[in-house]
């Protein structure tokens, strides 16, 4: 067991608002491991929209506006009350971070000793801490502390043994987009079927391009055309720029079923375009959280609308699965030193780069 310095460098996410709120600091006390938890030194940790949208608490029923233009105002207009994933207020200061990939260094109480040296990745949606009830999970990196940190905390049963050829950095890149899109490919039972995925160039969609193709889907990917090319290269069949007309190019009831990241006003032409008995799922709304639908589209034709957060248990044991016999590779475009996570989080707003933004903390004095 490697011996673990008192302080550590971290950001902490100081309250609801712009990039202001997080500091980098260096004086941030180790945590320790409870009982069944593990320490973990973290080696990489991934960027998400849920960062971003918990920092400036897009999460409320007052906000509703998208995450960018949300993310980008002076001032927010977010009820701190229900601010957070849960609906429940979130305590400050809080070290944000969801996807987590590092070492472990040290056991809790009731944690075999065996787990020392092993290389994990964090479930994101925690089922620990809520007895696994049903459709409730902690969150990384809101409900509790994540990973912008040298050092974090999490239950043993959350930290999965990573064995791959991946690189620290890319396995930082895994957890939340892959898990994502996993459970929302599992909840509509996706097969050899017509699959069309919207933003297809974030972190997400290419993992749902990826996973879509794993089960013998004909993928359309809809995304900038300035970045078709990294989505044909993950897999996609055919590629659409965001802009077209989707019900001119493809046709109404044309797939089988709509994996959507977006939401926004795009809602209703998905939902066109899905043939009778189609499935449509969605698990996030970076194009804004309201949407007006036509009511008989949906009960005409039958269709299945999917709300996709809560993970059965092998969802993310695909993932881990997946990772460890070589099928999925991350796309990461860039790595940023911890300390500089404003340029690397005003980066992930701008949508300029394809996949996944990568965070790597300092490396722990000995």
């Amino acid at each position: 067991m490697m011996t673990l310095p008192t302080t550590m460098a971290a950001v902490l996410l100081t309250g609801h608002g712009g990039p202001e709120k997080l500091e980098y600091r260096t004086d941030v006390p180790v945590p320790l491991p409870g009982a069944d938890e593990v320490l973990i030194q973290v080696e990489a940790a991934g960027i998400n929209n849920t960062d971003i949208n918990t920092r400036i608490g897009w999460y409320s029923k007052a906000v509703s506006g998208d995450t960018n233009s949300t993310a980008t105002q002076d001032a927010t207009s977010a009820d701190a009350d229900d601010a957070s994933w849960s609906g429940v207020p979130l305590t400050f200061p809080r070290i944000q971070g969801g996807d987590v990939y590092g070492r472990i260094v040290s056991v809790g109480e009731n944690v075999d000793e065996g787990r020392l040296e092993n290389r994990v990745i964090v479930r994101n949606l925690m089922r620990h801490y809520v007895d696994r009830r049903p459709y409730e999970c902690w969150t990384y990196g809101s409900d509790c502390d994540g990973g912008f940190a040298q050092f974090a905390v999490a239950p043993s049963t959350e930290a999965y043994r990573i064995d791959s050829d991946l690189s620290p950095v890319e396995l930082g890149a895994v957890s939340i987009a892959y898990s994502t899109a996993e459970g929302m490919l599992h909840r509509v039972r996706l097969g050899a079927e017509k699959v069309l995925i919207t933003g297809a160039s974030g972190g997400v969609g290419l993992a749902a391009v990826q996973l879509a193709k794993l089960r013998g889907a004909e993928v359309i990917a809809i995304c900038s055309t300035t970045k078709a090319d990294v989505v044909r290269a993950a897999g996609a069949d055919q590629v659409i720029d965001r802009t077209e007309n989707l019900l001119a190019a493809l046709g109404p009831r044309s797939i089988d079923v709509a994996v959507d990241v977006v939401g926004g006003a795009g809602v209703s032409e998905l939902l066109s375009l899905l043939r009778r008995g189609g499935r449509y799922a969605i698990a996030g709304a970076i194009g804004g959280p309201l949407s007006e639908i036509d009511l008989r589209t949906l009960y005409l034709n039958d269709l299945s609308l999917f709300g996709c957060t809560f993970q059965e248990d092998e969802v993310f044991e695909n993932v881990v699965r997946y990772i460890n016999s070589g099928q999925l590779h991350p796309v990461v475009s860039q790595t940023y030193p911890l300390s500089e996570i404003h340029r690397a989080q005003e980066d992930f707003i701008s949508k300029k780069f394809p996949g996944k933004l990568v965070l790597v903390p300092p490396p722990v004095e000995s």
